[in-house]
């Protein structure tokens, strides 16, 4: 069986000047940073699709707004990937203009455990 292969995001072109490409676990992590980095009503199709992480890098960091954002990530990450992955843990950390969420995951296809931590940064 042949390994998939899906354009990389955010799209790019590689060294040899083609469209960038990445495996499915990558693509998956790929399909993961959009659920988190996009903002509600950014999609016009989707006006229900995403977290909006950026949205709050600003807001004054609180065991409350941690715990409110990681059910909030996890619910949408569910909502909108359960499909394709099953979610073991979500954690959210805000430090000055950052956010990283760290997610524990199995690829539902593979059966591969994964960790990712995404960044997001405020312009």
């Amino acid at each position: 069986m042949t390994e998939r292969i899906d354009i990389d995001f955010p799209f790019r072109v590689d060294r040899r000047g083609r469209t960038a490409d990445v495996g499915y676990d990558g693509h998956i992590g790929d399909l993961i940073e959009l659920v988190l980095f996009t903002s509600p009503g950014e999609r016009v199709m989707r006006p229900d699709f995403g977290c909006g992480l950026l949205d709050l890098v600003f807001e004054p960091n609180s065991p409350e707004l941690a715990a409110t954002l990681q059910l909030a990530v996890h619910a949408q990450l569910e909502r909108w990937l359960g499909d394709a992955i099953q979610i073991d843990a979500v954690v959210v950390e805000s430090d000055d203009n950052v956010l990283r969420v760290r997610v524990a995951y199995v690829v539902r296809a593979t059966g591969d455990r994964r960790t990712e931590t995404f960044e997001g940064r405020a312009a």
